[in-house]
């Protein structure tokens, strides 16, 4: 799966899982145009492309009348139980520049539950750089982001440093004073003057086109 899910898709999909949970098969395109409120045939079919494009829905046998949610996380999240959560992508993080809303507010990641606490907010955030390589973070992937207030050495945060700057580095205290270390040895430290936690990362979601 993609990961990154719009509003008018979610919608679809979840009412695909609650149909199928109460009849034990997939509605017609009519039934979830209804269902969604919309009112073209073709609007649904295109939301449903896009949903098997991003690996959430398959076709079975190449029968349109019949999808299959490929994730069964997914299925009982949206049909009501608790496996897996849905959380916000907020937006982008990049090292030494502003947090940059995303583009579109109803974007959102579906993340198993065991990754989270549960005691604190969690959100998504996408990578622009390089500075978490030599962790595995890569340029475009996409953070999970769990709000704490205070992090141990070693963690990777989320903070806002000096002029409202945004960066994602490993936490560490030594000597009295806060240092943001890179995973990139072509990169320098940051220690910082001021210093406010955003948060931690507690899980990674990679794209693959």
């Amino acid at each position: 799966m993609s990961g990154v899910l719009y509003r008018k898709e979610r919608e679809v999909l979840e009412f695909l899982a609650q149909f199928q949970k109460q009849y034990g098969y997939s509605p017609t395109l009519a039934e979830i145009a209804q269902g969604t409120g919309h009112r073209s045939n073709s609007t649904v079919h295109t939301l449903i492309k896009s949903l098997v494009d991003k690996g959430y829905v398959q076709k079975v046998d190449g029968n349109t009348r019949v999808l299959k949610i490929v994730d069964e996380k997914v299925t009982l999240s949206l049909a009501g139980s608790k496996p897996s959560v849905e959380l916000p992508l907020m937006g982008f993080i990049a090292a030494g520049a502003p947090l940059e809303p995303y583009s579109d507010p109803n974007a959102s990641f579906f993340i198993s539950s065991s990754l989270l606490s549960g005691k604190n907010t969690a959100y998504v955030l996408k990578v622009k750089g390089s500075s978490m390589i030599e962790e595995g973070i890569l340029d475009g992937d996409y953070v999970v982001i769990e709000k704490i207030k205070e992090p141990v050495n070693g963690d990777i945060v989320v903070a806002i440093v000096d002029d409202n700057l945004a960066t994602l580095k490993k936490f560490y205290r030594e000597n009295d004073r806060v240092v943001l270390r890179p995973a990139n040895s072509e990169m320098s430290p940051i220690y910082p003057t001021s210093l406010v936690i955003q948060g931690k990362v507690v899980g990674l979601v990679r794209k693959f086109d």
